[in-house]
């Protein structure tokens, strides 16, 4: 069983007949994603791409089945929108947007306590379970099946490792972009966890960037586990000046740990095997599974 989407997940799209709702839906769909409709209030009733389209998302939920839920909805409403999925009783909550404010990620991240529900994101680019399920934005046809895990804050970079992993003869089980904003619903710990119980994951990719301590959290984790699975990690921002904000909301270094230099220093103690340039993971991989 490979870890939150597979081919049997029943997708709903908030914000479906929207300019990206629809685009990406599409995406998914072309993919073999098993999209069984989508929620825009007020057009329920209607069908878009084939697809029903409902008014809620716990009309959806009664109707289709619906277990996954992938939000393309504008920043204003798309706490609202989480909280709604949640409440309808997803048990999977993919939320693309960005520039939530941080203010409504406290009040979502408060409501998510004890409800079963699982948020990934916001501003990430996804979840793909290589040949199977795309809930997200992603390329697919980047992403050949296989045993790697990815976990990332970048989406662009997820991109990358998963090209690189496909070009040295390897693959990709599943790749989850956690989103770059200073509160998201799964952390990179949160996220290694999933593969390290993945019997179907042999390793994994983990791609951080400067700002927060997530990437050390994970890496301590790795090595309490006793280093169980190899572990090629990548930091973004090494470069990056001291209080400047580098592209991600949460991309911004705000204390000693926060640094490129910090967390690739704490990784390695931790028996992670980092690469300093982004364009040595796929090769770093293919050492490692050696």
């Amino acid at each position: 069983m490979s870890i939150l989407i597979n081919k049997n997940s029943k997708i709903l799209v908030q914000g479906f007949t929207g300019t990206e709702g629809t685009f990406h839906a599409t995406q998914m769909i072309e993919y073999g994603t098993n999209l069984v409709g989508g929620v825009t209030p007020g057009k329920g009733g209607n069908t878009h791409l084939d697809k029903p389209v409902f008014n809620t998302v716990e009309d959806c939920v009664k109707s289709t089945g619906a277990d996954v839920s992938i939000i393309f909805v504008p920043p204003s409403f798309a706490a609202d929108a989480i909280m709604e999925a949640t409440e309808a009783g997803i048990k999977l909550v993919v939320c693309i947007t960005e520039g939530i404010p941080t203010q409504d990620m406290i009040k979502v991240n408060n409501y998510l306590q004890g409800t079963g529900t699982r948020l990934i994101g916001p501003n990430c680019p996804g979840v793909i379970t290589a040949d199977e399920c795309k809930v997200g934005i992603m390329p697919g046809f980047v992403f050949k099946k296989g045993r790697i895990g990815i976990v990332s804050k970048s989406g662009t970079l997820t991109y990358e490792a998963a090209d690189q992993v496909a070009k040295a003869g390897l693959g990709i089980s599943t790749a989850v972009g956690i989103g770059g904003d200073p509160i998201i619903g799964t952390t990179t710990k949160e996220a290694i966890e999933l593969f390290m119980n993945d019997n179907e994951t042999d390793a994994i990719v983990m791609i951080g960037e400067i700002g927060g301590g997530m990437e050390a959290e994970a890496a301590r984790y790795i090595k309490e586990q006793g280093n169980k699975k190899p572990v090629v990690g990548f930091i973004a921002g090494q470069t990056a000046p001291p209080g400047r904000r580098m592209g991600h909301a949460g991309a911004i270094i705000g204390g000693a740990e926060d640094t490129a230099a910090a967390k690739m220093k704490i990784m390695e103690e931790c028996g992670i095997h980092v690469v300093k340039s982004p364009a040595d993971i796929g090769k770093r991989m293919a050492e490692v599974m050696k």
